[in-house]
């Protein structure tokens, strides 16, 4: 097996998809708490997005990474940052295990 198919076996492995996983749930979650929070609540339980966020976030969604002001880069890359720790993590696991 080559070594980039075994760094891939470890990357895919459920142990590392399931951390992985957690964190996007976690990244998910805390996304939706920040969008109902500046939603408005209807009686019926529905959430009306106001419509000046609803311009904003088409226009991010529309925008290539690499367009968007530094700040939306920089909250982008806040959030990947989230997820290196497991995956340095899981190649120092297969380094130690290769040696």
């Amino acid at each position: 097996m080559s070594e980039s198919d075994r760094i891939r076996q470890v990357l895919e492995s459920k142990r590392i998809l399931d951390r992985l996983a957690s964190i996007e749930h976690e990244r998910w979650a805390h996304w939706q708490r920040y969008v109902h929070a500046h939603c408005q609540r209807r009686d019926d339980g529905s959430l009306v997005i106001p419509p000046d966020l609803v311009a904003r976030w088409e226009r991010q969604i529309e925008t290539p990474f690499v367009n968007l002001p530094e700040g939306e880069q920089e909250s982008d890359r806040e959030q990947v940052q989230r997820y290196l720790p497991v995956v340095i993590r899981a190649l120092e696991d297969w380094q130690a295990l290769d040696s």
